[in-house]
């Protein structure tokens, strides 16, 4: 069997093997040993089950994941997500639709504290959600903003996603976490904007609450104190070159476990549920980087890679065209794929294709992790609508998909400025010496 031939069998087969529920991880592990023993013997094929997922468990790099997750855990236990919701009402919450504004401040501050969007979604939905329902905002408005909100996770920084993507891409994930910064601020004022627009058309969907007097709003920073103190830490130590990012997800970690000691949060049931939880993740996460690292192995020795690209160049389409055709199958895995799956699974086809058209590797690791995200509250899926769904099962589904439009059609909008002006990307890690391979 030719080479090729044996790449698109061998990607058919992984697809079929998820299809029939197969852990992603395995089915990609599968794929590629099989495809390989194809190609270059069994034995080899069998050797690549002991070193690629030896080379994943031994890296350093890798060794964040499970420390921002325990950061993540430990900080829900803790009670630090409903903080970051509060000290966000306390400044805005006073201003039409201010609840929901609040929101998406507390699921971008989460969302720095955990990397996950669908944990965002997840806590922010327990936290938010009642409090809206409670002063009157509308289901449509309350529910959406919290969807689209909890995209926010795996853009803002520190990222589990991007520290994936730059371990497969061999970047600098420090990086790739500055240059998350800028488009991470336009998807907050993006998601921001929508709302002033939904409620000055329609004032009745997002009542103001009470204004708080600055007295009021300093005793909330005040007690709030814990939550802001662990983001200092945590970015500022990353940022200001105190840490390294594994350092600084140690402290992290050590720090929201001490803070749910500290506040007698963190029960026996609590303690186990929350190592659970870890350990899981963990697992999920490595096994599909493992699986991941196997197929990738295979397809790129069948020079399937080199084989797309070339006949992608014989198109001869624009580049800005192309990255076009990816938007929409990105969109496309994105709500159907978890995030981190989407980008591993297309990662040994489409890199060495958005390289091959010039583009900037860091760039492109920015606008995979917003498309993908976008993914996750796309129509007819959408895996944040599913989690929200499952927190608050008396808002119908049809309820929070109609909500979350607006903010569908303002991310569309947000990350063609990326993809149009590359400088907002590439800017502040030019800026700041960062070499930029």
């Amino acid at each position: 069997m030719e080479p090729i031939t044996l790449a698109v069998a061998g990607l058919a087969g992984m697809l079929l093997l998820i299809a029939l529920h197969v852990p992603i991880g395995i089915a990609m592990a599968i794929a590629g040993v099989v495809g390989f023993g194809f190609l270059g013997g069994w034995g080899p094929a069998i050797t690549l089950v002991a070193t690629e997922p030896v080379s994943v468990f031994a890296s350093v790099e890798l060794a964040v994941i499970p420390l921002f997750l325990m950061m993540g855990s430990f900080a829900a236990v803790s009670g630090l997500s409903s903080d970051i919701y509060r000290i966000a009402y306390a400044l805005v919450g006073h201003r039409r639709g201010g609840l929901a504004l609040a929101t998406i401040g507390g699921c971008a501050g989460f969302g720095a504290v955990c990397g996950s969007s669908i944990a965002t979604a997840a806590t922010m939905g327990r936290v938010a959600l009642p409090e809206m329902l409670k002063r009157g905002y509308s289901p449509t408005l309350a529910s959406g903003s919290i969807a689209a909100g909890g995209t926010l996770g795996m853009l803002i920084p520190p990222s589990l996603v991007m520290v994936i993507y730059a371990y497969l891409a061999e970047q600098f994930v420090i990086a790739m976490f500055v240059a998350a910064l800028v488009p991470g601020l336009i998807a907050v004022l993006a998601h921001m904007i929508t709302i002033m627009i939904l409620v000055r058309r329609r004032p009745d969907i997002g009542p103001a609450g009470d204004r708080m007097s600055w007295n009021e709003r300093l005793a909330v920073l005040r007690q709030s104190w814990g939550v802001l103190f662990l983001l200092f830490a945590v970015i500022g130590g990353i940022y200001g070159g105190v840490f390294t990012v594994t350092e600084a997800a140690s402290l992290g970690a050590g720090l929201a476990f001490l803070f749910a000691i500290i506040r007698g949060k963190l029960t026996l049931d609590s303690f186990w549920m929350a190592l659970r939880e870890i350990a899981s993740n963990t697992a999920m996460i490595y096994l599909i980087i493992a699986g991941a690292s196997i197929f990738s192995y295979f397809i790129t020795a069948t020079k399937m890679p080199d084989a797309l690209v070339a006949s992608v160049m014989a198109l001869e389409l624009r580049p800005l065209m192309v990255i076009f055709v990816l938007f929409v199958v990105f969109l496309i895995l994105g709500s159907v794929f978890d995030t981190i799956a989407a980008m591993v699974i297309t990662m040994p086809f489409v890199y060495p294709l958005v390289l091959d058209l010039g583009y900037n590797p860091i760039w492109w690791g920015i606008i995979l992790v917003m498309v993908i995200e976008v993914g996750m509250i796309t129509p007819p899926i959408g895996m944040n609508v599913f989690v929200l769904f499952g927190v608050a099962k008396h808002i119908p589904l049809k309820t929070i998909f109609t909500g979350i439009l607006p903010f569908f059609y303002a991310d569309v909008i947000r990350i063609w400025i990326v993809i149009l002006f590359p400088g907002l990307a590439l800017w502040l890690p030019n800026l700041l010496g960062y070499s930029l391979k």
